[in-house]
């Protein structure tokens, strides 16, 4: 009859240690900025309805609570 198996504790997993020569991952910010830059036109366009949109149901809830 064999033993059954437990799960390995974190302390006895294996670490992956970072090289220096690795970059680290880029911010979410800068991400989204390369990725507005990469798609021009599409990201002002969804931006400026965005911004309509918002407008809009603020100035609709500004009249309906008057």
């Amino acid at each position: 009859m064999t033993e059954p198996q437990t799960p390995p504790i974190a302390s006895e997993q294996p670490e992956t240690p970072e090289t220096p020569s690795q970059e680290p991952q880029p911010s979410y910010v800068k991400l989204a900025m390369r990725n507005m830059v990469r798609k021009g036109r599409k990201s002002l366009t969804h931006f400026t309805l965005t911004t309509l949109a918002l407008l809009g149901l603020l100035v609709g809830l500004s009249y309906l609570t008057r």
